[in-house]
């Protein structure tokens, strides 16, 4: 006989949204106990946690591609682009993501702060594809755990919480690709080595001065100038402020072929936070990342033993975009009124987390060293005067 689901809680409550506003990726019902189903990661279904009951997802053969970026700008007000969605603001970190219809309060992922979820509506651009979880939540868990002992001079009281019950939660973080054909003209020098003879004075080990000659290596810089093309595809940018940028680039690469198409069934069981960054904001962060790849390119175009860039003028064209969701698993804990996150690739299993020192420990271990060299020093000094 199936399960039967647990009642509302005391912090939970019908929804009294208009139907129109419901997140759709909430809707899924078992059809054995009529539970929610939720997306199991590392599969194709969705999955009942209370009977078992697996819903298959229907494989889309729609082919996923780039959009074009100037059509997309000139027609963003238009809903057959946009779709309208409710979504909570966290009142501290400032995330925004998607919640289950029925809770009214819960913590934020993101920064673990507790918030009373007043649901707002936003337009905003579709994700029309997205990496499914693939890192079931079990396994994240236990690499936070082992993350967490791992730390070399961490605070007690972060110590602790690996033997405690750890919230982790998973959400889709949306990010942005471009691709751009680019041609750059730059100016810049040609630096050739050339060696000359000079004539050095030292002294020598009897105290005496000496001259003697050598070969210095010298640089003479010719002007150059020249273009520059580079093709770029699917540069990648996230569109979130809410994960510190430096850790979500360590949780690269992603496996971006493995892609498939926006489906709710994906979301359901997890959250979809909305991007903070636009589609033009990313644009200009993707430029800067072609930028770097474009100096290493016009290096080697100089040549030469060094080069000097002076300045470079990029065209971008035939620009195409896509806006798609990446999973990760998050959780957040305060230590000393400070956030710190943990997050894990749910595709590929990288860790990444921001961790707190204990300057005890380290100030502690410090005094110990100093004592061991001191007591080094002493034994070998008694040795020396053949006290030893």
């Amino acid at each position: 006989m199936p399960a039967t689901p647990p009642p509302l809680k005391q912090n939970e409550k019908i929804a009294k949204e208009p139907a129109q506003q419901q997140d759709q990726a909430s809707e899924f019902k078992c059809q054995q106990c009529g539970a929610k189903l939720t997306y199991a990661p590392g599969t194709s279904s969705l999955k009942c946690g209370y009977c078992d009951f697996e819903n298959k997802i229907p494989k889309s053969d729609k082919e996923i591609k780039e959009l074009d970026f100037h059509a997309y700008l000139a027609k963003m007000k238009d809903d057959e682009v946009t779709e309208e969605k409710l979504f909570i603001k966290c009142t501290s970190c400032g995330a925004e993501s998607t919640s289950e219809e029925n809770v009214t309060a819960q913590n934020c992922p993101f920064c673990d702060t507790e918030i009373v979820t007043t649901a707002k509506s936003k337009k905003l651009l579709k994700p029309r594809s997205l990496l499914p979880f693939k890192i079931k939540k079990k396994e994240a868990k236990q690499s936070y755990k082992d993350w967490l002992k791992s730390l070399w001079f961490a605070p007690n009281a972060l110590m602790k919480k690996a033997k405690l019950h750890i919230a982790i939660s998973g959400v889709y973080v949306p990010y942005w690709t471009y691709d751009a054909d680019t041609l750059s003209y730059y100016t810049g020098q040609r630096g050739i080595y050339y060696y000359v003879t000079v004539t050095r004075t030292r002294t020598n080990s009897d105290g005496k001065r000496e001259t003697y000659s050598t070969q210095e290596r010298r640089t003479r810089w010719y002007p150059v100038s020249g273009t520059v093309t580079k093709d770029f595809d699917d540069v990648l940018v996230v569109a979130s402020k809410s994960l510190p940028r430096k850790y979500m680039r360590e949780l690269e690469p992603w496996d971006l072929k493995n892609m498939v198409n926006y489906k709710d069934d994906y979301i359901s069981g997890f959250k979809s936070e909305s991007y903070q960054i636009n589609l033009e904001q990313g644009f200009e962060i993707a430029k800067e990342i072609m930028d770097d790849k474009i100096r290493i390119a016009i290096r080697r175009h100089i040549g030469g033993d060094e080069q000097r860039i002076h300045s470079v003028t990029t065209q971008h064209s035939g620009i195409s975009f896509k806006h798609i969701l990446l999973p990760v698993w998050i959780s957040a804990y305060q230590y000393k009124e400070k956030i710190y996150r943990f997050l894990v690739n749910a595709r590929t299993g990288e860790v990444q987390g921001e961790r707190p020192w204990s300057w005890v420990k380290i100030a502690l271990t410090a005094v110990a060293a100093s004592g061991v060299i001191a007591g080094g020093v002493y034994f070998y000094m008694l040795y020396e005067q053949g006290q030893l």
